[in-house]
């Protein structure tokens, strides 16, 4: 099981929101690309980076930061935020990135998600945004009548890497992770699952390596660690062990 540390961008700077609420922003950091590196230096292999003013701009927003992260780390980052174009997965995956997460493109233009995971295999992450079991879009802004599980079936035949399922309610607030419900999704499609929203300690990390075999592939965590209530290292060798 994969742990994604996570770099959310916000004028450049490193963020974590409350439920999404762009108004609710705690800033951890002005030099991403640093925070990039101590990543990298407690072990991580994998990062995952939101471009937060991109998702509600529809367009790349902290593009010089993802830049800077690029460069500093020298595993695989996974990037979302604003993804909605052929030029804007092009233009990511040329400059390095290993993974993008598509979430509003996924609702709005799922044949386009579905085109780009043929054109780039295991390069696509399906993200699941739920408010109350319903999907949400455009940065969480918006909730549609789209069941999250509905929506994650539409891609099970379409080579997407994973689906990356996040619980907004617990998004940003240490409550835990919905592992009920993150499980719940995995048995009933056959893509991965990478959970996110709410780590609050190395309990989430225990419980959802529990459920490996269910087709838990990992989990995200920010703040938990900018507190210093997960300790990124022993979460790695947690998730990592036989």
């Amino acid at each position: 099981m994969i742990v994604f540390p996570a770099i959310d961008l916000k004028g450049g700077q490193v963020v974590r929101l409350a439920e999404g609420d762009m108004d609710r922003a705690t800033v951890y950091g002005d030099d991403p690309a640093h925070q990039a590196a101590l990543f990298a230096q407690a072990g991580s292999q994998f990062l995952h980076v939101v471009d937060l003013d991109g998702s509600f701009a529809g367009r790349a927003e902290n593009r010089e930061a993802v830049e800077g992260i690029l460069k500093s780390f020298t595993g695989h980052v996974q990037l979302g935020g604003g993804i909605r174009t052929r030029e804007a997965v092009e233009g990511w995956f040329d400059l390095g990135v290993s993974r993008v997460v598509m979430g509003t493109a996924a609702l709005k233009d799922p044949q386009f998600v579905k085109d780009m995971a043929k054109e780039f295999p295991g390069g696509i992450v399906v993200a699941v945004d739920a408010r109350d079991g319903m999907v949400a879009t455009e940065g969480w802004a918006d909730v549609s009548d789209v069941a999250v599980v509905d929506l994650a079936r539409r891609f099970e035949d379409a080579g997407v890497a994973s689906l990356l399922f996040t619980d907004i309610g617990r998004d940003g607030l240490l409550k835990g992770v919905n592992i009920d419900a993150t499980v719940d999704l995995a048995r009933r499609v056959d893509i991965p699952v990478i959970a996110s929203g709410g780590v609050k300690g190395i309990d989430d990390i225990r419980m959802l390596k529990i459920h490996e075999a269910d087709g838990i592939e990992g989990v995200i965590t920010g703040r938990a660690l900018f507190e210093g209530k997960l300790d990124l290292a022993a979460a790695i060798a947690m998730a990592e062990a036989a």
